[in-house]
């Protein structure tokens, strides 16, 4: 599936993602999914993230707090994830645009400022090896 990957500090690329093993390692880790958006898709990122110190993402607003490590967002068919449209794509490609540095908190809602993004992708998130749920 056509995946949009967010990484920390990075700008968002588009990346092909097949399967539970290459979605673990594309998050570093067991997976999780969220669907704070109104229309069909997800944000799908470590489930261990806090723990393993994995540094602040992007905030995402209605509640949900921030991810912090990797993440991707997919479309949604029925219970399974998709690619995304090529609409959803550039909407959220410009969405998460900015990199944000995290500067505190007001409640569940992070408070942080948005910075360029680096361009050049940096080294792999840690993964720990051999994870399936």
């Amino acid at each position: 599936m056509r995946v949009l990957m967010v990484e920390p500090g990075m700008a968002p690329y588009e990346k092909e993602i097949n399967g539970l093993e290459e979605m673990q390692a594309a998050v570093g880790g067991l997976i999780t999914a969220s669907y704070p958006f109104a229309e069909p898709v997800a944000l799908v990122s470590n489930d261990e993230s806090i723990f393993l110190g994995m540094p602040f993402n992007r905030s995402v607003e209605g509640g949900y707090g921030g991810i912090c490590g990797p993440f991707f967002v997919c479309g949604l068919s029925g219970d399974s994830f998709c690619s995304l449209t090529p609409e959803q794509m550039a909407r959220y490609k410009a969405k998460y645009h900015h990199a944000e540095i995290l500067l505190g908190a007001r409640g569940n809602e992070p408070v942080t400022i948005k910075v360029e993004p680096q361009t050049k992708r940096g080294p792999e998130p840690p993964q720990r090896k051999g994870l399936k749920r």
